[in-house]
């Protein structure tokens, strides 16, 4: 398994989400009895919480619910009661685990999507130490060729990691970049070929085009490529990550979101949002700047990290 999850790791990065999500509940349900003021309470902090509209409506729906039904009187009912829904949501369905982590196909690829500035080439980084430190074989393809940062910044995590990359000239084809890495990850019986991808060209029509067209040269020479095409998100940038999701959904068959960055100020609830609103399930989580700082997406281990507190979990 290219993943290896540990909950002590998933809480230390999520230390400030949680005390942005987690905390901010606690400290308003510990102690008290549930009344409606305090159940409308908890809806505007899941809102704020980036949840969503929807969801927090949702959520407290069925608290509610459970409070007049005299199933959950005190705060402490109520954390449980939110938790144990929030992971019942967040449960992935069938087909929505990693399939790179138990696949056989060879070589498996990965197109990884995102628009600049949410941390993709890093997240690609440690999808690929992940992989190499299981024991199987990875290869780079540089095929953001419009940004020289970011082909320079791959190639640095390529040469760290001692991984092999495909690059092309700058600011040439990008598909033309894949093709090449798809030829080369065939010839050279490569495990794993990770895909890295423009965030930004000069419009979004464009940018959509060029990566139905990386998407197709790719799947010409490998058939059923890409096996997982990973969406990037920023954490920390709330619904706006929400409304990215839907436009790349637009353009190619998005398999499953990378939540960058919940290590620093997400609130956590976008995690929710995204799955509520599209559909798309969090596959996995970077908490951290290191290689090591990737985590297979588990919705037990998460909501119990974000409503942890020091480490150690609330229970009623």
């Amino acid at each position: 398994m290219f993943f290896k999850s540990a909950i002590d790791a998933v809480r230390r990065g999520l230390l400030r989400t949680a005390s942005a999500f987690g905390a901010g509940l606690r400290s308003m349900l510990h102690g008290r009895r549930l009344d409606d003021a305090l159940i409308d309470q908890v809806e505007a902090q899941l809102i704020s919480a980036d949840v969503g509209v929807r969801a927090a409506r949702e959520l407290v729906a069925s608290l509610r619910a459970e409070f007049l039904a005299g199933r959950c009187e005190r705060g402490e009912d109520a954390l449980e009661h939110l938790k144990r829904t929030m992971k019942q949501r967040l449960a992935p369905g069938p087909g929505e685990t990693l399939e790179i982590a138990g696949s056989s196909t060879k070589p498996a690829v990965v197109l990884v999507v995102g628009v600049n500035g949410v941390g993709k080439t890093t997240s690609v980084a440690k999808i690929a130490h992940s992989i190499r430190a299981s024991g199987r074989t990875v290869l780079l393809a540089a095929a953001d060729t419009y940004r020289a940062g970011a082909v320079a910044q791959l190639e640095i995590w390529a040469q760290r990691l001692g991984v092999d990359i495909i690059r092309g000239a700058p600011g040439g084809d990008p598909a033309a970049v894949a093709f090449d890495a798809a030829e080369a990850a065939m010839t050279r019986g490569v495990d794993v070929l990770l895909v890295d991808t423009a965030g930004r060209l000069h419009n979004e029509e464009n940018l959509m085009r060029q990566l139905v067209k990386i998407r197709d040269v790719i799947r010409k020479r490998i058939p059923g490529a890409p096996h997982e095409t990973l969406l990037v998100l920023d954490a920390t940038s709330g619904q706006n990550a929400v409304v990215q999701a839907a436009a790349f959904r637009k353009a190619v068959d998005i398999t499953g979101i990378f939540l960058a960055k919940m290590d620093g100020t997400a609130r956590g609830g976008v995690a929710i949002a995204i799955h509520d609103a599209l559909g798309l399930p969090v596959k996995l989580i970077g908490v951290g700047e290191s290689p090591e700082d990737v985590q297979p997406f588990d919705a037990d281990r998460f909501i119990d990290a974000v409503f942890s507190v020091d480490g150690a979990t609330i229970s009623a």
